[in-house]
């Protein structure tokens, strides 16, 4: 089973002043316990560094850059799925719904993956089920 790993999940799993950090930092280590494939895409390690950038500072940055991102398989985003979760977007017409999840809706049903490990409630909402 691959599982797709979300802004939120790699925020709570480094911050251990997040809501959500204990059930993250067990879920994290069973994931890397149980070797599952982890899968983000680009958009997602823009948008995480620059929260860890601006919260944590750079040496965060370099933790998460030479400690995470190795576990995690890259997908790259091209001009057709960032038009269709542009398009995906502005359909919902949701304020709160962000660009990158949309992205994220995209990437996870082309490749087939269902799970992903987040604390977003878009992701169940879209379908998918979503660890913890």
């Amino acid at each position: 089973m691959r599982v797709f790993v979300d802004t939120s999940a790699f925020l709570a799993v480094l911050d251990a002043g997040d809501l959500n950090h204990s059930k993250a930092a067990q879920s994290w280590e069973k994931l890397i316990l149980s070797e599952e494939p982890l899968i983000c895409h680009n958009y997602i390690l823009v948008e995480t560094l620059a929260l860890i950038q601006s919260r944590f500072g750079m040496k965060a940055v370099r933790v998460f850059n030479d400690d995470v991102v190795p576990l995690i398989s890259i997908e790259w985003i091209d001009e057709v799925i960032h038009k269709a979760a542009t398009s995906a977007l502005i359909a919902a017409s949701k304020r709160k719904l962000s660009f990158v999840d949309c992205v994220s809706f995209e990437v996870m049903r082309q490749l087939g993956v269902e799970v992903i490990f987040a604390f977003d409630s878009h992701f169940a909402k879209q379908g998918f089920r979503c660890i913890p």
